[in-house]
């Protein structure tokens, strides 16, 4: 446990890096500075064989870019990418397309980005968002730009594993087809992500966890040696959280 001050995004980093396996073949696609430092951290703490391939990292990237990444995703080779999205309801179909009637969105955005073939490729997928409010977890999506899971496609490989937010960590149950909230944050009660959030997130009866502590050997990595390497790929970034 440590005695330091931590920002929110740091407890983002750290409970993602805390989900990643060793061993794993894991992308990180572009604009992702949060899951890209959690695969850094992942890989000095706990998991040295992790196989990272991170979009923009000159010592860890491929060949040909976006289209090795896509040619890894259709090979079945990936085990873990991230994502994030504008919309997410309970049953984890997941909207990047656009807010309101498709036809006359009150909002439209870039739109999916072959993310639906991703996270029916990927063995997991991770989510995460920098907000948690009922404006992005809602009871249904306006838009389905993908699915946590779905049983009628034979060939697909994996699905949704967890949604990090600010406040807490959700993970997707695959045997009730639903999102859950499995911990929250230090000072975060549950009350705060129930009232944020726009649907049952499966509590009754349970005892919701804290997160484990954050230990300053994972803070310490994180502000010196991670920092570090983020650094040459997310600069504006590593300025804004860190100076």
């Amino acid at each position: 446990m440590t005695d330091q001050q931590i920002q929110e995004v740091e407890t983002m980093i750290l409970v993602i890096s805390r989900l990643v396996k060793n061993g794993e073949v894991v992308v990180v696609g572009t604009l992702s500075p949060i899951p890209a430092a959690a695969v850094y951290l992942a890989q000095l703490h706990h998991a040295p064989d992790l196989v990272a391939k991170i979009h923009g990292d000159p010592e860890a990237r491929g060949t040909d870019g976006l289209l090795e990444s896509f040619s890894l995703f259709h090979r079945g080779i990936v085990d873990l990418f991230f994502l994030s999205c504008v919309q997410m309801d309970q049953c984890g179909n997941f909207n990047l397309s656009a807010v309101g009637d498709y036809d006359r969105p009150k909002v439209r955005f870039a739109g999916g980005a072959g993310s639906n073939m991703i996270s029916m490729m990927a063995k997991r997928t991770i989510f995460f968002t920098t907000t948690h409010t009922q404006r992005l977890f809602v009871p249904q999506v306006d838009f389905v730009s993908g699915r946590a899971r779905d049983d009628s496609i034979s060939w697909r490989r994996g699905s949704m594993s967890h949604m990090v937010t600010p406040i807490c960590l959700m993970k997707y149950d695959s045997d009730k087809r639903r999102i859950t909230l499995d911990s929250t944050y230090p000072g975060v009660d549950v009350d705060r992500v129930v009232t944020n959030t726009g649907f049952d997130l499966g509590i009754d009866g349970r005892k919701i966890r804290e997160i484990d502590p954050v230990t300053d050997e994972e803070l310490d990595l994180l502000r010196v040696t991670v920092l570090e390497k983020l650094w040459k790929v997310y600069p504006l970034f590593c300025s804004a959280v860190w100076g």
